[in-house]
């Protein structure tokens, strides 16, 4: 009997003795994840030359394994690259000046950076490998001893640590996919349009001439932060009131991606829509306006030629929509006056007027916005020409309609900025043939929040379907604070005289009857879209 007793005694304590021995090894097994993790985010980075950058390159743990690449201000772009737990991030951490403008300087240092940029990108991997590796080894170090207070644990946990790197690593290595970059995910100013990186499948089959693209990318966003850097700061300025102007969007679900991506990223306080968000103004496309409210900032929007009045309806059911229809509203401070265009066009039965009834039209609107108190401080009309009779009115007028986008500061004082298409023209951006697509254009205006008037704009590009382009270029407004002269009013025509009766005087030698002052068209003439 107590031979039996002693035996249970003996498995038990062996039972114990083992689970402890389990225990200590998953403790140290443990510290040792635990302690590389907190090594990697430590010093898990490097900072590697490549071109004109200095890029920062960083690697640390991930349920999906990916590598992402930081574009700033555009976006981002990340590919399925490996299956390993770890992730690789990409971003610009400064661009070199003296480097940047020695490149530019040289016709050749384009094709250089083609041939080197691969052998930079390398080398930082290594460097950050090498580096990432000894971080997790001395974390894990560092932890080890802290909670066993023993050199041999501390080994251990280190050693844990450095196998688990290296084996996410070789893994990485062993399952890397180069053909995840016909696959990429797109966040930022690239969502929903990846037309704006080019084709997938073009960079996957020729990769020289990608490699040359992606070194001219980078040759342009060098010379964009440079530019920028000597350029006044609006964005996150309290006494400056950021407006973001769209228009002809033409049913481009894709453009609810960017506009969202560039009211976050540009903390927008506004948006205003010149026109033409739909193509045929039909039922069927008024869930099209859903969208807007999806934006939580005022939609100051105007009627174009291809909107209907039911089309006017769905924005209006939008609770952040601000529509204008021939009166003047208060939206984030600024007092806008709008109307619809006078036309419908894809009515073909419908009796529209011609382009001098519309500006007849734009001129009595004019006149009733001239009435206005408190005073209109922008005009919104999607016809250049109904916009017309404004000038020297206003002092800054936007429009759109002809899928180009212009600008001109009259001599009256007021500025007329006239947008592209938002929507790259919609189905119309083919029209042309893929070589030349319209591209996506919008602006961020800064607008002072005390003066109401226009301080700057940034003119925004992504280039369209098939196109590897993107562009920001900002313009000062020179003098802000302008006055406005209103132009002379025509003089009305002289009533016709009766006939001359006996003894009535004739006119005079030289005498004519005075003739109405011809209205001003501003800018180049629009096309009809």
């Amino acid at each position: 009997m107590r031979s039996a007793l002693a035996a249970v005694r003996d498995r038990l304590a062996a039972r114990r003795q083992g689970l402890l021995r389990a225990g200590r090894i998953a403790a140290v097994v443990l510290a040792g994840l635990g302690g590389g993790w907190l090594g990697l985010a430590v010093g898990g980075q490097v900072v590697t030359p490549i071109g004109p950058a200095d890029v920062s390159l960083s690697v640390g743990p991930s349920w999906r394994g990916e590598t992402v690449v930081d574009v700033a201000p555009l976006g981002t772009l990340a590919f399925d690259t490996h299956s390993a737990p770890l992730r690789f991030e990409a971003s610009i951490d400064e661009i070199r000046l003296a480097a940047a403008e020695e490149m530019f300087q040289d016709p050749e240092a384009i094709d250089r950076m083609g041939r080197t940029i691969g052998g930079e990108v390398k080398a930082g991997v290594i460097r950050l490998m090498a580096q990432s590796a000894a971080f997790a080894v001395l974390g894990a170090g560092v932890v080890g001893l802290a909670l066993f207070r023993d050199w041999r644990r501390a080994g251990l946990s280190a050693g844990t640590a450095l196998a688990a790197f290296v084996a996410a690593g070789g893994g990485a290595a062993a399952t890397f996919n180069p053909s995840a970059i016909a696959e990429p995910r797109y966040s930022g100013l690239l969502a929903g349009a990846p037309q704006v990186v080019g084709s997938a499948e073009a960079m996957v089959s020729r990769f020289d001439q990608y490699r040359e693209q992606l070194a001219s990318l980078v040759g342009n966003v060098s010379r964009l932060y440079e530019v920028t850097s000597t350029l006044p700061v609006y964005e996150g300025d309290e006494s400056t009131i950021r407006v973001l102007h769209v228009s002809d969007i033409h049913l481009n679900p894709a453009s609810w991606n960017v506009i969202s991506s560039i009211q976050e990223q540009f903390q927008v306080d506004l948006i205003v829509d010149s026109g033409d968000l739909t193509d045929r103004g039909s039922a069927a496309e008024d869930a099209f306006a859903d969208e807007i409210a999806d934006l939580e900032v005022p939609y100051v929007w105007v009627r174009g030629n291809h909107d209907s009045m039911g089309t006017q309806r769905a924005v209006e059911a939008q609770p952040n929509a601000v529509v204008l229809d021939g009166a003047a509203e208060e939206a984030g401070g600024i007092v806008f006056y709008g109307a619809g265009d006078p036309r419908f066009t894809p009515d073909k039965t419908a009796a529209n007027p011609g382009a001098d009834e519309v500006r007849r039209i734009g001129e009595e609107q004019a006149a009733e916005a001239a009435e206005e108190d408190p005073p209109v401080d922008v005009a919104v009309l999607h016809d250049p020409a109904q916009a017309d009779g404004f000038d020297g009115r206003v002092p800054l007028v936007l429009s759109g309609h002809g899928h180009r986008r212009w600008t001109e500061l009259t001599e009256s004082g007021t500025r007329y900025l006239v947008q592209g298409s938002t929507g790259g023209a919609g189905l119309r951006g083919l029209e042309g043939g893929v070589d030349r697509p319209k591209p996506y254009e919008a602006s961020v205006l800064y607008i002072d929040a005390e003066t109401k008037r226009l301080q700057a704009w940034d003119d925004i590009t992504l280039g369209g379907l098939g196109l590897t382009s993107a562009q920001i270029e900002r313009h000062i407004e020179e003098e802000p604070d302008r006055e406005l002269v209103p132009p002379p009013s025509p003089t009305p025509p002289s009533p016709t005289p009766p006939s001359p009766g006996p003894g009535s005087p004739s006119p005079s030698p030289g005498e004519s009857t005075p003739a109405a002052t011809p209205t001003r068209e501003p800018g180049s003439p629009a096309a009809t879209p």
